[in-house]
């Protein structure tokens, strides 16, 4: 009966108090005064409160409090209560070649003196977070640069990444800053994350890199049949680290659909073992006008047989570029292609004339495994992989290909975080007149992060 005349009393006030009588230990205060309650109940509800609120503390913790930790982005500080995180993360690539440091892509490239380098090919400071919210993130990295090609200056440190995202939503968000577009899925895979030491010869020529820009994207109907992404955004077209110097902008577009309804991550190999097939095809395109006939980490840059871009002239070049996509993971097996077109139209071939147009194609395929989930005597942390990719410059042109076979093995001590790759490769060059040209290479890479 006390208990019942007790919650009468409670709804009671509950209605005839105002709404700061409610706040704190008031209303217990209250119904003491009132002989609702005796002391001892009285003590028990402030008990109960007490422990209440400090379980709530513990839980949200205090703006103050820095929670300090270590992780696959490497060591973070964290706020009590989680509003600010702060993850700083190293990342070491050292390499040996032989008997050619780059791509040969020119006779002479194929004739010159073997070269046998041992480099550090990238040492970097990624720096991400969030701040404020969880949901308004920014990342920055830097490049030590530390081994610069033969006969050029020495190391430089370039700030090649900085960017904030706003991601509220799954289906709309916002990116603005300078990073690799979101174009094809080789390129953005970091080279930390590669199946092989570095990328195939299709890069160089097709890649649209680092700009400087914004973009909204998003994740539709996740989980399901019709589970996709889009990309689409507006940039200088300058390349990394360089204002536009005229009022030309780079625009791109990508969609990418997992038809399997589970989502792939921009990383190579299938290191976490996808019990459950996951794949992807996607379709990108982009349009340019500008100096530029590439572009690549340091900023814009001229293809074979074009006009360098320190010597075009504003909106000489028109750029443009499709590709298609597939990629595959499942049960230790991880599959990756893409086709590409690009067409480059000089407007200043001959004054009064139409501009020269030359379209290029290239693709690569690549494969690889981990034997141990087929053969369990072979060690889990081994992966093999083979890769094919080819390259033609100029499509009007016969017999001017370029193409890679490449072989490697990986050991991966943690995932990707702490591996080392060997890989062989066989180059080849097509030429209209005179006889093909061929080069091997051999790299030893060992990438570690922490």
């Amino acid at each position: 009966m006390k208990i019942v005349q007790l919650v009468g009393a409670l709804v009671c006030l509950g209605f005839l108090l105002p709404g700061n009588a409610l706040a704190g230990d008031t209303l217990s205060d209250v119904l003491k005064e009132k002989g609702m309650i005796n002391k001892e109940d009285w003590i028990r509800i402030q008990a109960a409160k007490e422990k209440e609120e400090a379980e709530t503390s513990s839980k949200k913790g205090n703006a103050s409090d820095v929670k300090v930790g270590w992780g696959k982005k490497g060591f973070t500080l964290e706020s009590g209560d989680g509003l600010f995180k702060t993850s700083i993360q190293w990342r070491f690539q050292g390499r040996y070649t032989y008997s050619e440091r780059s791509d040969p892509r020119r006779i002479g490239d194929f004739n010159d003196n073997a070269e046998s380098t041992f480099e550090l090919r990238r040492v970097r400071m990624k720096v991400g977070g969030h701040g404020y919210r969880p949901w308004i993130k920014y990342y920055f990295e830097v490049d030590w640069q530390p081994t610069r090609s033969a006969g050029t200056s020495g190391s430089d440190t370039r700030l090649i990444d900085w960017r904030i995202m706003l991601e509220k939503y799954k289906w709309l968000q916002l990116r603005i800053g300078q990073w690799k577009i979101n174009y094809n899925r080789e390129r953005v895979d970091s080279s930390g994350k590669q199946t092989f030491v570095e990328r195939s010869i299709v890069n160089r020529e097709f890649t649209i890199d680092r700009q400087v820009g914004a973009m909204v994207y998003g994740h539709l109907a996740p989980g399901t049949f019709a589970d996709a992404r889009y990309y689409a955004g507006v940039w200088t077209g300058s390349g990394r680290g360089e204002a536009n110097d005229d009022d030309n902008m780079m625009w791109m577009g990508r969609l990418q659909w997992n038809f399997l309804g589970r989502d792939l991550k921009w990383t190579q190999s299938d290191i976490k073992y996808h019990k459950q097939p996951a794949a992807s095809v996607a379709f990108g395109a982009y349009t340019a006008i500008g100096k530029c006939t590439r572009w690549s980490s340091s900023g814009c840059g001229s293809l074979d047989g074009f006009t360098s871009d320190s010597s075009a002239s504003d909106g000489q070049y028109k750029v443009e570029g499709m590709m298609e996509e597939f990629a595959m993971k499942w049960r230790g097996l991880a599959i990756q292609h893409e086709y590409h077109w690009k067409q480059i139209k000089d407007s200043k071939i001959a004054e009064g004339a139409p501009g020269r147009k030359t379209n290029l194609m290239g693709s690569y395929s690549q494969v690889s495994y981990f034997p141990h989930y087929l053969i369990p005597a072979v060690p889990k942390p081994l992966e093999v992989a083979f890769r094919y990719a080819f390259v033609d410059p100029n499509v009007s042109i016969k017999n001017d290909k370029r193409q890679e076979f490449t072989g490697g093995i990986n050991w991966f001590f943690a995932g990707h975080r702490n591996k080392l790759t060997l890989d062989a490769s066989h180059l080849t060059l097509d030429r209209p007149v005179g006889s093909n040209q061929h080069e091997q290479r051999v790299r030893l890479q060992w990438d570690v992060s922490f």
